[in-house]
């Protein structure tokens, strides 16, 4: 870089120098854009202002200031107690009130101590009565405000000692340095622990408030230092570590809900892993269940899977895609059920723990990501995907599905449907070609794989809604899906919005619309019920349709930022 000038002489402060380097750089900027952010870089206020600060302390600093008392708390307390004596008017009164306040006399003992210029804990004197045959012994003094201490502690099941199990990140322990996992605990404030249990000192250690002092014998094994994780990961269940019998200290604990980003700090311990949560400032980490051991307790205690009939409804609307459904009342008289190709090993292998995510913004040049939309029958599903078509039909596309019936006259091929053989669909079932089919009254339907990748080749974004079991076939590095659940409010809304609105509840030639009723209701609030709590780790937003025209706004949002923001999506999606 070229020498600069700052036009005032050598004694120019920082501050001076810092307003004129950006006119100093500016035959040196190659773009406007680049200027622009020079200006707007120097010329922030924050920035100055710390400036200023620095060019006072350094003047002062340089002037060797000496404090004009060092003793103004106790000033004060020999002034209160002087005026205590006098009589009182309101002047005094008003004095002795101020000179009482907690955070008055915090300010004067800071005072104090930076005039005396002690800024370190003042460490205890070395016992004397110290055997020169004993291990070495460390006298550790920490600091602890109201956070805890950060290490977790547990005896030896051979030498009976208390000993440090764990360092956790962050933490007061962590930031000290002086404590490393291993060390045996000898006291704690003076009070030893030999004959005390690992409940006990963490007690005694949870009501210290202030300096702690720790009386250790350092571990003899070196610490392999470990880095920093950058692994993140998607929490796939609910966890409280207050609710958790096998956690070894619940105060360590880091609780979380299905959904949340956690960055893994460690995963030396292969049951229970360091984490904080990826959008917290604090760098400290807590305990969670490593995956594993996460699996195997869920694996066993995991009730069986309940299977759903599963449904299929015809929508009359020509262009938009029918959804193979069966409805309640279809399930009397109809025998063949919807069928999906299945995967034995994921629902008996699959219990949902972690899954490692890496943020994703789509490029400009990529393909849309695949939306899918799940939901119960009669949610209002299809009236907002018919809304989001309408809203910009160059922009949102639906897949055509398929059938073996014959075209009726007013139906176009690829248009209502695509018109296919019994023995292509069922060629076409065998090799895996269809994402969900079905048999009604000898004829199959189906949405075929093919027919999303020609929606997402035209440049738009597909909308496609299928049965939840369905979508982890879908979630792979060529659609990335975005999956969005429709949840029906609470059954007293559902009485009041729907009171005049219909369900179509056949599949018969006339596709009969048929009013709501209470068993309607029912049915769609336990249909949801077992959807997310089944399938709920596999969404990435719920809405819920209380308002149609609100909850199409609120989808449309969602469209918006998953276009133009960042999201986190599964790290196989961009690494395979």
């Amino acid at each position: 870089m070229p020498a600069l000038s700052t036009g005032s002489g050598s004694d120019a402060g920082l501050y001076e120098l810092l307003a004129a380097l950006p006119a100093q750089l500016q035959p040196h900027v190659d773009s406007q854009e680049d200027l622009t952010f020079l200006w707007d870089m120097f010329g922030e206020k924050s920035l100055h202002s710390l400036v200023k600060i620095h060019e006072k302390l350094h003047y002062y600093e340089k002037q060797n200031p000496v404090p004009i008392l060092h003793g103004a708390a106790v000033l004060a307390d020999d002034l209160a107690e002087e005026l205590q004596n006098k009589p009182l008017n309101s002047e005094i009164r008003e004095l002795l009130k101020l000179l009482s306040k907690p955070n008055v006399k915090a300010l004067l003992s800071v005072h104090d101590t930076v005039a005396q210029k002690n800024y370190d804990p003042v460490l205890p004197p070395m016992p004397d009565d110290i055997d020169d045959e004993e291990d070495s012994v460390k006298i550790i003094r920490l600091v602890k405000n109201r956070e805890p201490l950060g290490a977790t502690i547990k005896k030896d099941e051979q030498t009976g000692a208390i000993v440090v199990a764990r360092i956790m990140r962050g933490g007061a322990a962590d930031r000290s340095g002086l404590i490393h996992v291993g060390d045996e605990l000898r006291e704690v404030n003076g009070i030893p622990v030999e004959d005390k249990r690992p409940e006990e000192i963490i007690q005694i250690l949870a009501q210290s408030q202030g300096a702690i002092t720790f009386k250790i014998i350092p571990s003899i094994k070196e610490e392999t230092p470990s880095k920093e994780g950058k692994m993140f990961i998607k929490a796939l269940f609910d966890y409280d570590p207050n609710e958790d019998k096998a956690i070894p200290c619940k105060e360590a604990g880091l609780s979380f809900k299905k959904g949340d980003i956690l960055q893994i700090m460690s995963q030396d311990d292969a049951t229970w892993w360091q984490a904080k949560h990826a959008d917290d400032a604090n760098p400290r980490a807590g305990l969670i269940p490593s995956k594993h051991f996460q699996e195997r307790r869920l694996a066993l205690r995991r009730p069986e899977i309940l299977v759903q009939p599963l449904k299929v409804s015809n929508r009359k609307s020509s262009g938009f895609r029918r959804s193979f459904r069966l409805s309640r009342k279809d399930k009397k008289t109809n025998k063949s059920m919807y069928e999906c190709k299945k995967s034995d090993q994921y629902d008996t292998a699959d219990v949902p723990t972690y899954e490692e995510v890496t943020p994703y913004r789509r490029q400009t040049n990529e393909k849309y990501r695949l939306v899918v939309l799940v939901g119960p029958v009669g949610v209002g599903l299809n009236e907002l995907k018919r809304k989001l078509l309408i809203s910009d039909t160059q922009h949102y596309g639906v897949t055509v599905p398929h059938t073996t019936r014959a075209r009726r006259s007013q139906e176009s091929d690829g248009v209502e449907y695509i018109f296919i053989s019994k023995h292509l669909f069922e060629t076409d079932v065998q090799n895996n070609k269809f994402i969900e089919y079905g048999e009604y009254k000898n004829n199959y339907y189906g949405t075929s794989i093919d027919s999303v990748r020609s929606v997402l080749a035209k440049n738009k974004v597909c909308l496609l809604d299928v049965q939840p079991h369905t979508v982890k076939h879908l979630r792979t590095l060529e659609f990335k899906p975005y999956v969005i659940f429709i949840k029906p409010p609470s059954i007293e809304r559902l009485r009041e919005t729907r009171k005049n609105a219909k369900i179509i509840s056949s599949r018969d030639d006339q596709g009969a619309a048929k009013p709501f009723t209470e068993e309607d209701f029912q049915e769609m609030i336990k249909s949801a019920q077992i959807m997310e709590n089944q399938y709920g780790h596999l969404f990435d937003k719920i809405i819920v349709n209380d308002d149609l025209t609100v909850a199409f706004n609120e989808l449309k949002t969602t469209f918006d930022k998953l276009e133009t923001e960042a999201h986190w999506v599964p790290v196989s999606w961009l690494h395979s």
